[in-house]
């Protein structure tokens, strides 16, 4: 790992909405850490916003991947000002541009870093993140997350279902920022929340 001769890898760990992919983003940069290497923790749309956040409550601040950011640029910086960069954990990469998936392969094979990047498979029409797709085009390795989300009728949920005001939708915007339960009191508006189903299911529209 890091800046000697052994090059580093880009990993994309995947899974769906309940997966567990932020918290094993967490604890890999936490486990990281505490071994002494430099990295740095990236994100988008994050729920907390500027930060990494798992829902058993964790939560760590995290460099927000605009669309302007350059992560080459980024970590060519951080070598310059830290001596050196170890790793990236990039959580949401379904969210990145293509060009900065791109740019997180030339920081493993420029700079020797590892790259641990966390993403959704598909939006909530099933079709694949344009970041998702780019990113299982060009990662050295795909890790499917080992903690399974169930459908409400037991099955292994393979979708994530948006839900406005309680019902299923199939069209809108492909980022729409929401969570798998629903505020306690909605601010204004309609309430976007997010239903994990099976294939059946989801293709049923039938909720539990």
């Amino acid at each position: 790992m890091g800046n000697g001769p052994t090059p580093g890898v880009l990993r994309f760990s995947y899974g769906i909405m309940g997966s567990g992919k932020s918290t094993v983003a967490l604890q890999v940069h936490h486990n990281l850490t505490r071994r002494g290497l430099k990295g740095v923790l990236c994100t988008l749309f994050d729920r907390d916003g500027t930060a990494v956040s798992s829902r058993l409550g964790v939560s760590r601040p995290a460099v927000e991947v605009t669309g302007d950011v350059d992560l080459l640029v980024m970590a060519r910086a951080h070598v310059a000002a830290e001596g050196g960069l170890d790793f990236l954990v990039c959580d949401e990469v379904q969210f990145y541009a293509e060009a900065q998936i791109d740019q997180l392969g030339a920081v493993v094979d420029e700079l020797g870093a590892d790259v641990f990047a966390f993403g959704l498979l598909t939006d909530f029409r099933g079709l694949l993140f344009d970041g998702t797709r780019r990113m299982l085009e060009v990662a050295d390795e795909h890790v499917a997350l080992s903690v399974e989300a169930r459908c409400w009728c037991g099955r292994r949920a393979t979708h994530n279902a948006r839900l406005v005001n309680g019902a299923v939708t199939r069209e809108g915007a492909t980022v729409v920022i929401g969570d798998t339960e629903a505020p306690e009191t909605p601010l204004f508006g309609d309430v976007v929340t997010y239903e994990l189903l099976c294939r059946r299911h989801y293709g049923a529209g039938e909720l539990g």
